[in-house]
């Protein structure tokens, strides 16, 4: 049998496959993969329409437009791709080819048309286009969102901490700065000028409608800027696994008014105000020496750099670097119990009683 398949070869007789090895045209398996097929395909179609806070295909910024704009692009051509490989591997399922009989039975060969090679000049030809396109592109994105497009209205130094954000406002006199923790205002249509700094390990600064992600490296102070086109709140991550609450290092972006921002910058360089009533009073005792080691409240005696500023942290919209609304209910168990919230953050269980909670709280609530 061997010396008649060679002889065959060598007589340029065309060997083909045996059709045991071939099923036939819409098989139940072949129907089977594509009733499940166009399902997937309409639910990932739906879920991906669907816009989210870390959507980074949806952007209102100028630096993040550029971005999206290739991503729109590299992700048209991906499509495409499997649209094509998809047709063709469809052509190659229903239209083939009747097989006559081997002239060999048992034997199997696969049969070498003679004009298949032009497909492949073509499609490297394609390739090497699309590739091109897309490189050029890359480096024209990376020369229009790397440098500050001018100078900077507002001014930043952000320090990643595990798993929260320190923010400081910079200003040229030292009594115009200020700083919060967790959430960034900024004007709209105006640069914003970010320098970043790690505190612990590494983290990546990441608010996807408005810009990409930027590392902040332990002793180094990496720098980017931001700029919102329109109104509104940006969610930002943590983009750079940074231990076990990764997932829960967030932030919050509000863009607004020129005059709502400044608003809002004067009430944060107010210091805390003195309180009136007993309650009060006692509960800024219990919060001094519960709570002062770590968090710091101008214009009080509490003085701790360890955790956030809590000067005005009933201005936030959120508490535990946006894991939580900020509302009475939140607020209690957070300070109650911060560890079932956020296991293994730097903030201990206080095992304060029901009375100590209602006092500390009722403080907290104050600052404004």
């Amino acid at each position: 049998m061997r010396r008649r398949l060679e002889r065959a070869v060598s007589n340029g007789e065309q060997i083909l496959p045996s059709p045991r090895t071939a099923q036939g045209r819409g098989s139940p398996a072949t129907r089977s993969i594509l009733a499940l097929a166009l399902p997937c395909l309409l639910l990932s179609t739906k879920v991906a329409s669907a816009e989210t806070p870390l959507d980074y295909l949806i952007t209102h910024g100028a630096r993040a437009d550029s971005i999206a704009h290739l991503a729109w692009f590299s992700t048209a051509v991906s499509v495409l791709v499997i649209l094509i490989v998809t047709a063709l591997l469809l052509v190659g399922m229903f239209r083939r080819r009747d097989l006559p009989p081997p002239a060999l039975p048992g034997l199997a060969a696969i049969a070498r048309p003679q004009d298949g090679i032009s497909w492949i000049y073509v499609g490297v030809g394609i390739t090497t286009v699309v590739l091109l396109i897309t490189t050029f592109w890359t480096f024209a994105t990376l020369a229009r969102t790397g440098p500050q497009p001018g100078p900077a209205a507002v001014r930043l130094l952000i320090t990643g901490h595990q798993w929260w954000w320190e923010v400081r406002y910079l200003a040229d006199t030292p009594s115009d700065e200020f700083t919060t923790a967790n959430e960034i205002h900024i004007p709209v249509g105006k640069v914003v000028e970010v320098k970043l700094r790690g505190d612990d390990v590494i983290h990546s600064f990441w608010v996807p409608k408005l810009a990409g992600k930027t590392d902040m490296i332990p002793g180094q102070e990496n720098q980017t800027w931001l700029q919102a086109d329109r109104e509104g709140v940006y969610r930002g991550q943590c983009g750079e696994y940074c231990g076990q609450q990764h997932a829960h290092m967030a932030f919050e972006v509000v863009a607004s008014s020129a005059d709502d921002f400044e608003q809002w910058r004067q009430q944060q360089l107010q210091s805390a105000p003195p309180l009136s009533g007993a309650a009060l009073q006692q509960g800024e005792m219990l919060f001094d020496s519960r709570c002062g080691i770590c968090h710091r409240v101008r214009g009080t005696t509490a003085g701790g750099i360890v955790g956030p500023d809590l000067t005005h942290i009933m201005s936030r919209r959120a508490i535990g670097a946006a894991t939580l609304p900020n509302n009475r209910g939140n607020l209690a168990a957070w300070i109650a119990d911060p560890q079932h919230t956020k296991p293994g953050n730097l903030m201990p269980r206080l095992d304060l009683s029901g009375p100590q909670l209602t006092l500390i709280r009722q403080y907290v609530e104050t600052l404004k």
